[in-house]
C-alpha cells in the first residue's frame, strides 16, 4: 500500500513539474504569415504550394474595395478589378490554403482613390459617415460570412484608418459586434505603426495588429546591431502596451524593400517600376534579422505577415528587384529558417 501512494504522490509532483515548465516555457510555435498579393488573372494551386519555400503556416489574402475621401461608395466585386481581388478569387484561394495545410487571415483593404492608404480617410458630414459605414460594414460583413463559410482561422475588420477611427470610435465596436455574429474565428484590426494605441476596442479582439513599419534608421545599410538598438524604444511601448491591454500583438504586415534606406521610413522611397534605385539585399536582410531577433522569441508576440509574396515565385523578386518582396533573394533563405524554427 504504501509503494502505492508512492508512485502516486510521484506521479503528480512530475505532473506539477511539468505543467510549471510548459507555463513558463510557451510553445514557440508562431503565426508564421505573408500577404499573398492578389492574382490579375485566375492563378493554378501551385502558387500556394510555393510557400513552402519559406515555410509559412499561415497566408493573408487581401479581397480589395475602392472609396474616394469626400466620397460614400465602398465598391467591390467591380468586374474590372483583379481576379484574386474579389469573392471568388478569395474564396479559390482559400481552397487551395486547405489543400496545402496553411490556415489563412481574411485581411480586407481598402484603396483609397488618389491617396492610395485609407489613413486620411473622412467625409464631410454625419449623414454621410452614416452612408459610408453602411457601405463599408456591407463590404466586410460579406467577406467575414466567407471567412466562416470557408474556414479562416483569423478575420481582420479593417486596415490603417486612422482617421475613421478617431472620428467614429462607437461605429467600429458595433462593427466588430456585427461580425461576432456571422463570424467565429480570431478577429484582429490593422492599425498603422504610429497609431495602434489610439484604436479603442482592443479589448473587443483577440489580437492588437499592427503594420509594423516603425522608421529605425537612416543609414543605407543599417548593421543588424544598429538596427537591434533602434528597435528598443519601440519593443518597450509595444511590450508595455500588451501587458495593459492583456492581448497578443500580431504584426499584420512587416517587412523591408531590398533597397537603400530600407529600414526608415519606407513610405518616402520611391515606388515606381520606372525607378532605377540601387537594390540593397544586404539592408532587407539585416532588417528582418533585427526584427526577428526582437520579437520572435517573446510568448506574448502570436506572429507576422510579411508584406509581400507574388503568385509566380519562380518569376518574382530576384537579382534587380528592390520591391517587397523576399522571393528568390537572399532574405527568403532567414525566413525560411526563422518559420522552420517557430512551427
Amino acid at each position: 500500500m504504501k509503494s502505492k501512494y508512492k508512485y502516486l504522490l510521484l506521479f503528480f509532483a512530475l505532473a506539477i513539474v511539468g505543467y510549471f515548465l510548459k507555463a513558463n516555457n510557451p510553445s514557440k510555435s508562431k503565426i508564421n504569415g505573408i500577404n499573398f498579393v492578389a492574382s490579375v488573372n485566375e492563378m493554378p494551386s501551385h502558387c500556394i504550394a510555393a510557400l513552402s519555400n519559406v515555410s509559412a503556416n499561415y497566408v493573408a489574402f487581401n479581397p480589395f474595395a475602392y472609396s474616394m475621401s469626400g466620397e460614400t461608395y465602398v465598391k467591390y466585386d467591380n468586374p474590372r478589378q483583379w481576379w484574386g481581388e474579389k469573392t471568388q478569387g478569395t474564396i479559390t484561394c482559400m481552397q487551395y490554403a486547405k489543400d496545402h495545410q496553411i490556415d489563412v487571415m481574411i485581411k480586407p483593404h481598402v484603396w483609397v482613390r488618389k491617396e492610395g492608404w485609407p489613413e486620411h480617410f473622412k467625409v464631410d458630414n454625419e449623414e454621410e459617415w452614416v452612408e459610408w459605414e453602411k457601405n463599408y460594414s456591407e463590404y466586410i460583413l460579406t467577406f467575414a460570412k466567407i471567412a466562416e463559410q470557408h474556414h479562416s482561422k483569423i478575420f481582420c475588420v479593417g486596415t490603417e484608418f486612422g482617421n475613421a477611427v478617431k472620428e467614429r470610435p462607437a461605429f467600429w465596436g458595433k462593427l466588430i459586434d456585427d461580425v461576432r455574429k456571422v463570424y467565429s474565428g480570431k478577429l484582429t484590426y490593422a492599425a498603422n505603426w504610429d497609431s495602434y494605441q489610439d484604436f479603442p476596442h482592443w479589448y473587443k479582439l483577440d489580437y492588437i495588429g499592427i503594420d509594423a513599419y516603425f522608421p529605425l534608421s537612416e543609414s543605407e545599410t543599417p548593421s543588424v546591431e544598429e538596427l537591434k538598438e533602434a528597435w528598443k524604444k519601440p519593443f518597450s511601448e509595444i511590450d508595455a502596451f500588451q501587458t495593459k491591454m492583456h492581448k497578443p500583438i500580431l504584426f499584420t504586415e512587416y517587412g523591408y524593400r531590398s533597397i537603400d534606406k530600407t529600414a526608415w521610413k519606407q513610405w518616402e522611397l520611391p515606388d515606381d517600376w520606372r525607378y532605377d534605385g540601387e537594390d540593397n539585399p544586404e539592408a532587407q536582410l539585416n532588417a528582418y534579422k533585427a526584427l526577428y531577433q526582437t520579437f520572435w522569441d517573446k510568448p506574448w508576440f502570436a506572429g507576422g505577415f510579411l508584406w509581400k509574396w507574388y503568385d509566380e515565385h519562380a518569376e518574382s523578386g530576384g537579382e534587380n528587384n528592390n520591391d517587397y518582396t523576399p522571393q528568390n533573394k537572399p532574405v527568403q533563405f532567414l525566413i525560411n529558417k526563422t518559420y522552420q524554427e517557430n512551427n
